[in-house]
């Protein structure tokens, strides 16, 4: 259940980011790794 909450994030995430620069899909990029993170870590 947990990997499927993460690939919606992620999903969500880039087809919702919409940037056109490499920078952009780094920072984008880190961002939903943060809420992952985030999400791993309240759901311990």
């Amino acid at each position: 259940m947990m990997r499927l909450i993460v690939l919606f994030m992620i999903a969500g995430s880039a087809l919702l980011a919409g940037c056109n620069t490499v920078a952009g899909a780094g920072t984008d990029i880190s961002k939903s790794g943060q809420a992952i993170h985030n999400t791993a870590e309240d759901s311990k």
